[in-house]
């Protein structure tokens, strides 16, 4: 059977040069993912279940672990940044991806839109006509991920996050179409979260069905909402009942999933400094930020924001800041924190 991933870009990525005294590596987006059923298969079979990937691979190939936190899950390995800066950037390159951010300063990577063709139905007329004519047929989604790469005191943590696009009609003869945002899959961030692990590990081959971790290594025990909305001097913020560490680490999840773009970050005084770039394919497309903000003569694309992270023990707080520092007190920052507090899990 062939992988439930093998996405396709707008774009053509650079293919990878192999050495002449080297053997022609295979060049194929598709992985075989070990084991009869993958996260992803078992996640299009059971619809709405709850995300679970226990017993389905190992969690751990030599120094690079997945860990659980909640409903997250990142990469921590023993390595230095910079000597998995450059491997990151060949995973996504040989999984067909375009990247479209690439900032190590930042520790961050961005790819473009993608479709995931496999998800196509392989009936005898798509196997037929699809060979010839393979722009014809389309899955109305786009799929985008971007990674983020922390320094900490236990080596570096990897996130993969993932952004969704789907195909609707805008009008009531279905003569027109646009692209509005979807929900982020879990699934697909676990499947590639393994599959990095599989390549920074050197193991990216077929891997024998023996033991695998029954669970991942968590430091929670349940997942029960530790997050609310609430009021500081009159201003919309954010209680997060966890310390800094995975406050910090919750905050960069959620800011990757609602869009927005960060052009820089200061762990040491909790701050992101961010922009939001609609996803849109067009200059006619409305973004979903420009969707949220009431105003059209507001240009909250190019509207810049300052995300501040404090923390008090076991407590957090997130708020919203001009980019000067002082309170943003319009009533985007309500709407930034609604946004934020909905996707912090």
């Amino acid at each position: 059977e062939e992988g439930k991933i093998d996405y396709k870009s707008a774009s053509q990525a650079t293919s990878l040069e192999v050495p002449p005294d080297l053997s022609q590596i295979k060049r194929d987006s598709r992985y075989v993912v070990p084991g009869s059923a993958s996260a992803l298969a078992a996640s299009s079979t059971t619809g709405a279940r709850a995300t679970t990937d226990a017993g389905t691979a190992a969690n751990q190939m030599g120094d690079v672990k997945i860990v659980r936190t909640g409903t997250q899950r990142y990469l921590v390995v023993q390595r230095s940044a910079d000597a998995v800066w450059e491997p990151l950037r060949d995973f996504w390159k040989d999984n067909k991806f375009v990247l479209t951010t690439d900032q190590p300063e930042l520790g961050i990577m961005e790819t473009d839109w993608a479709e995931n063709r496999a998800k196509l139905p392989q009936d005898f007329l798509r196997r037929t006509l699809g060979r010839i004519f393979e722009s014809i047929y389309s899955t109305g989604e786009r799929d985008r991920f971007r990674t983020r790469v922390e320094r900490t005191d236990n080596g570096i943590e990897i996130t993969i996050t993932h952004r969704g696009l789907i195909e609707i009609y805008s009008s009531v003869r279905q003569d027109q179409t646009i692209w509005t945002p979807r929900a982020a899959d879990p699934e697909l961030e676990i499947e590639f979260l393994r599959r990095l692990m599989q390549r920074l590990s050197g193991q990216i081959t077929v891997a024998s069905n023996k033991t695998a971790d029954t669970s991942l290594p968590s430091t929670t025990g349940s997942v029960v909402s530790d997050v609310k909305v609430i009021k500081v001097n009159q201003l919309p913020a954010i209680e997060i009942n966890d310390g800094f560490d995975r406050s910090w680490r919750r905050v960069g999840v959620a800011i990757d999933r609602t869009g927005f773009t960060v052009e820089d970050r200061d762990r040491a005084q909790g701050f992101f400094f961010v922009r939001y770039a609609p996803p849109g394919s067009t200059d006619k497309e409305p973004g979903f930020f420009a969707k949220l903000f009431s105003s059209e003569k507001a240009t909250p694309s190019l509207a810049k924001y300052r995300i501040v992270l404090t923390s008090k023990g076991d407590v957090s707080t997130v708020q919203v800041q001009a980019p000067d520092g002082m309170p943003e007190t319009s009533s985007n920052a309500e709407k930034i924190i609604k946004l934020l507090a909905d996707e912090i899990k």
